[in-house]
């Protein structure tokens, strides 16, 4: 009876449900039963109506296999509904296809690996479906969350462990391709969504490289042959196919939870895994939305301001990362953004490192401080890296603008920001700053091709410039001498020269140089006296050491190669006499090392003129000064007096005139057409400028005390204004018959000097004269009307820094000159 009622019954059941249940066999191993599938499939595409009961009924009897953990069944219903998916693009396969995503959700949330695998595979052929229609009402919050959560899976088996990440970086592979091409499924890229995206794809491409570094070679899922049963290779390809689908207005969604997963797993020190994702980012992401991740790692930098010294190097070297990148393609309006918040974490820098070291003074723990000065000085090394590497790979004419904004935040010896800066981070902290900032313009200027010498160095950055070469600090001197090689050598000769020396054969170096413009005359016309002047004052200095003099003479050269004519040629000449005769007389009282590098330095470089300019004549006189030097005094030459160990001579013989370069016979050398060889007579003196309006070769003052100095130790010459009064000045001074013929003589030499010196240099002269009184005032005004200290005698400490109250002015008070 029971068996005729369910003969009876069977008929009587819908025949989509008698279609799925004829696919299912007695056995699940016999597995699908084609037959009967490819009539279910038919039944499917005839009557499109019926495809959501069909759908609903299979995840029923999936539902119900599942509880009853009869897996067999379970792996044939997702077989039946990929080949209804494959088959059926009709309208009506939106319901079929939430029964779908209901039945797949149900495989995730279950805790057997195998059907977390088997729902994936699944979830991943649909994503591969393109639809006719879009979605309205289809959300993937549970898979993202379910995928992500599978990507951190933390199983026993490591084979399992595998195979289960596998799966869920595919899935989330494919809620990438099924979301983000659709409009209607923007929210996929909202920051509750990219939080779990982003992190679960790091995680793995992380956890490989932990493995390959700790050495567990065998772990084959980590290091297998297939590429896509890799964990890490797979997630990197998710990650890039991701980031090259985000439009202008995602960038800050994607790249933002990179940077929180960097900090949570402490992966800024080291970085290496830093670097390596960011440049995963900057080679797919769109070439015109670089700027955004440059903005994004910008405000990082700013937000660990406060961070251990290794973390903000490591954020700074991925910055350096993203601009090297960056810079080959389009930055957008990030250039100076870049540069300016750089330069500020440099400067924080600056101050954490001297802040440490006078906190840590008085205790005992010597070597603690010097670690914490140690990794500021990396922090400082990344930032200039990155300055100079990313200036110097900007097109020329932004380079030009970087420069300049550089020089812009150098601490100038006399200006308000220099007296800002010894305030607050004091003397050592301003050398520090200036090192450094010069230091970045050195990398930044490296490659520099200007065809103007007035647009490549325009005043406001050629002065402050030329300012710090007169500071007492042979570093900062060598510094600047770089930075002009690199504006000036536009051939790149610096190599051939290789340091100072007597060349032998000058065109054996074949040196590029071509006519110079009439663009670079106006220049030397206006800067050559300037140029000179630095030089005179640069050679002296007593802290010079080799490479001092080896800038010097290349600085020299160079100016020779590009930029002189025959005018300009008589001024250099002139300018190493007056070098010649400074040692000479030796006013100053130069060590004898600095006379006989100087007299070196003239040897080196009139032998290099001479063979530049081809002048047998010119070339035999140097020869044979050269010469007699190598035999009776060889200190004179910089082959011997630069050696270690060089015995030096007590004195120089100043009657022994073949051992010195004589202005005459040079003169009748170049007495010849080209050359204006008269103007050899008149001796080259450097004029005062702006520059020396305070103590002039002093790097740092106090800025509390008043410092006036006599006219004449601001003077370049050092020439006394006012003689001993003895016995002898009053006996010359009653004896006037020699008056009148000094006064001739003096008045001849003025009108000689006004007829035969350059226009450029009476117009210094001249000049200067005129702004002498409003310079003495400035210095006075800049030394005195300042805040004093507080009334207690303390200046006040503010986050580790020295500040002085400002007051009014009608409460400061003035010296007696200032009041009338």
């Amino acid at each position: 009876m029971p068996a005729g009622v369910c003969g009876c019954c069977g008929p009587l059941r819908p025949r989509y449900k008698r279609l799925v249940d004829n696919i299912f066999p007695e056995d699940p191993k016999d597995g699908l039963s084609k037959s009967d599938m490819e009539k279910l499939t038919f039944y499917a595409v005839s009557a499109p109506e019926k495809l959501d009961r069909i759908g609903a009924y299979l995840a029923e009897r999936l539902s119900r296999d599942v509880v009853r953990h009869r897996y067999g069944y379970v792996v044939i219903a997702m077989e039946a509904l990929d080949q209804l998916l494959m088959a059926c693009h009709s309208q009506s396969i939106k319901p079929f296809v939430e029964s779908f995503l209901h039945m797949v959700a149900k495989l995730l949330e279950s805790r057997e690996p195998d059907l977390q695998v088997l729902g994936t595979n699944s979830f991943v052929k649909f994503a591969n479906i393109e639809e006719d229609t879009p979605s309205y009402h289809r959300r993937y919050d549970f898979f993202v969350s379910q995928f992500s959560a599978m990507c951190h899976s933390t199983h026993e088996d490591p084979e399992t462990r595998t195979r289960i990440r596998v799966a869920g970086i595919k899935g989330l592979q494919g809620v990438v391709r099924k979301t983000v091409n659709d409009e209607l499924q923007a929210i996929i890229w909202e920051p509750q969504h990219m939080d779990k995206l982003i992190p679960s794809m790091l995680f793995n491409m992380q956890d490989s490289e932990d493995l390959d570094r700790a050495g567990h070679p065998g772990t084959p899922s980590v290091v297998g042959q297939d590429g896509e049963e890799n964990p890490a290779a797979l997630a990197e390809s998710c990650f890039r196919e991701l980031l090259g689908r985000a439009a202008y207005g995602n960038m800050n969604n994607a790249v933002r939870p990179v940077l929180v997963h960097l900090d949570n797993h402490h992966l800024w020190d080291p970085n290496e895994f830093a670097v390596s994702c960011f440049r995963i980012i900057m080679y797919s992401i769109q070439a015109q939305h670089s700027h955004h991740v440059i903005q994004q790692v910008l405000s990082h930098l700013d937000n660990n301001n406060k961070n251990t010294p290794r973390v903000r190097a490591g954020i700074v070297q991925v910055l350096l990362e993203t601009v090297a990148i960056a810079a080959k393609g389009s930055v957008g309006p990030t250039v100076l953004e870049v540069f300016n918040t750089l330069l500020k974490h440099l400067r924080m820098s600056v101050d954490f490192e001297l802040g440490d070291s006078s906190r840590r003074n008085s205790s005992t723990s010597v070597s603690s401080a010097r670690g914490k000065e140690s990794e500021e000085r990396i922090v400082q090394n990344a930032i200039i890296q990155t300055i100079g590497f990313f200036g110097g790979n900007l097109p020329d004419y932004q380079r030009a603008e970087v420069m300049m904004f550089i020089m812009g935040k150098v601490p100038v010896y006399g200006t308000p920001c220099h007296t800002l800066d010894t305030v607050k981070i004091g003397h050592h902290g301003t050398k520090r700053i200036q090192t450094m900032l010069l230091s970045s313009l050195i990398m930044v200027t490296s490659g520099f091709k200007s065809k103007s010498m007035a647009a490549a160095l325009p005043p406001p950055f050629l002065d402050p410039l030329f300012s710090i070469s007169l500071m007492e600090d042979s570093e900062l001197r060598q510094l600047v001498l770089e930075i002009l090689h690199n504006i000036i050598d536009r051939h790149d000769n610096r190599a051939k020269l290789r340091g100072i020396r007597i060349i032998p054969n000058v065109a054996a170096l074949k040196i590029k140089r071509e006519k110079i413009s009439k663009q670079d005359v106006a220049f030397m016309k206006k800067h050559g006296q300037q140029l000179y002047r630095h030089i005179y004052l640069g050679v002296k200095e007593e802290d010079n050491v080799h490479k001092n003099f080896e800038l010097l003479f290349t600085t020299l050269a160079v100016l020779t190669i590009e930029l002189a004519n025959e005018d300009v040629v008589i001024d250099l000449i002139r300018l190493a006499i007056a070098l010649q005769d400074m040692v000479l007389s030796n006013e100053e009282n130069m060590p004898m090392f600095i006379r006989c590098g100087i007299m070196a330095l003239v040897a080196a470089y009139l032998n290099f003129l001479s063979q530049m300019i081809a002048n047998p004549p010119f070339c035999q006189h140097v020869s044979k000064v050269i010469e007699l030097r190598n035999m009776d005094a060889p200190y004179l030459l910089p082959e011997h007096v630069f050696r270690d160990k060089c015995p030096l001579p007590e004195s120089l013989d100043k009657e022994d005139r073949l051992l010195y370069f004589q202005t005459a016979d040079m003169a009748e050398c170049l007495a010849g057409p080209g050359y204006n060889a008269e103007r050899l007579s008149v001796p080259y003196v450097p004029q005062v400028t702006d520059e020396d309006r305070l103590t002039r070769r002093k790097s740092f003052v106090d800025t509390i005390s008043l410092q006036v100095d006599i006219m004449s130790n601001s003077l370049p010459d050092k020439s006394p204004l006012a003689e001993e009064i003895t016995f002898e000045t009053l006996k010359k001074a009653i004896d006037t018959t020699g008056l009148e013929e000094q006064e001739r003589e003096k008045r001849r030499q003025v009108m000689e000097k006004f007829q035969k010196a350059p226009f450029e240099e009476i117009a210094a002269h001249c000049e200067s004269k005129a702004n002498m009184l409003h310079d003495r005032l400035a210095q006075i005004f800049e030394l005195t009307i300042r805040p004093p200290p507080s009334p207690s005698g303390v200046v006040s400490i503010s986050a580790g820094h020295t500040q002085h109250q400002s007051v009014p002015v009608y409460e400061m008070k003035f010296p007696d000159l200032c009041v009338y």
